[in-house]
């Protein structure tokens, strides 16, 4: 067997007719060589979360558009996260970087619970920092809607460094023109906390991001009654799957003896 130096990466595309229905889906992928990569997986204790400016893209868009509130939409149209990432890049401090995100689908909750879970740390947000790097006529609209700003795609950068380093990307990444602030830290142990006017409360994602348009709050957000069922089908259905791919596997080297 011979070891090949690429990394696959991935990005979600989605096509659909209808929120809630049938839809057709496509990905986009690429392979590629790479002498750095700041994968959630190399976050570590100790470090420091900093995060861009935010101001959403298509999930915000649509909730404009479904609410007539369509000045909204103007303020996704911007290059800031790629402006910020263009500063790290040129300046040479993503290599200094343990892990960079970008807030999407299921908000930062989600990529919270993702990183804790992939890297074994524990992670710990403040939400007034989070609240100030949100834009005001996108925040404004969501409070207005009763939507959850922190489980909804953003579109803003999640930086995650030692803290040595944190002063330096926050200086190089203002002089870009992009706002960016310390939100949080790593810490040992599991799970996400945030902190909220001084108390610290479990900070875990919701079953779905946060319902943007009438129909997804139709469906809303929580657990459905039967969540645990459907966890043990999923689970049961993986290991058969496992253990099919094995049998398989055993056949096929038998038939080679035979």
């Amino acid at each position: 067997a011979y070891e090949i130096p690429l990394r696959l990466v991935g990005s979600e595309m989605c096509i659909r007719d209808r929120v809630i229905g049938e839809r057709m889906t496509g990905g986009v992928g690429a392979v590629g060589v790479t002498s750095s990569l700041t994968s959630r997986n190399r976050t570590r204790p100790g470090d420091l979360i900093l995060m861009t400016e935010g101001a959403g893209g298509g999930t915000i868009s649509t909730t404009a558009l479904y609410y007539d509130m369509h000045d909204v939409v103007e303020e996704t149209i911007n290059i800031r996260f790629l402006e910020a990432c263009e500063a790290l890049l040129q300046s040479g401090l993503y290599k200094k970087v343990h892990s960079m995100t970008d807030v999407t689908n299921g908000g930062i909750r989600g990529d919270a619970r993702e990183i804790s879970k992939t890297a074994g740390v524990k992670m710990v947000f403040e939400e007034e920092k989070m609240r100030a790097l949100v834009d005001p006529k996108v925040l404004s609209m969501l409070e207005l809607l009763k939507i959850d700003y922190l489980g909804v795609s953003l579109d803003a950068l999640l930086v995650i460094a030692p803290p040595e380093y944190a002063g330096e990307i926050l200086e190089t990444v203002r002089a870009a023109g992009v706002e960016i602030d310390i939100i949080g830290h790593v810490e040992e142990g599991s799970g996400a906390e945030i902190i909220v006017n001084g108390e610290v409360r479990d900070f875990a994602p919701r079953f779905r991001e946060s319902a943007y348009t009438p129909v997804k709050k139709v469906h809303g957000e929580e657990n459905p009654r039967d969540f645990e069922e459907m966890r043990d089908a999923i689970d049961r259905a993986a290991e058969e799957a496992i253990n099919k791919k094995y049998r398989v596997l055993e056949k096929i080297k038998n038939k080679r003896k035979d």
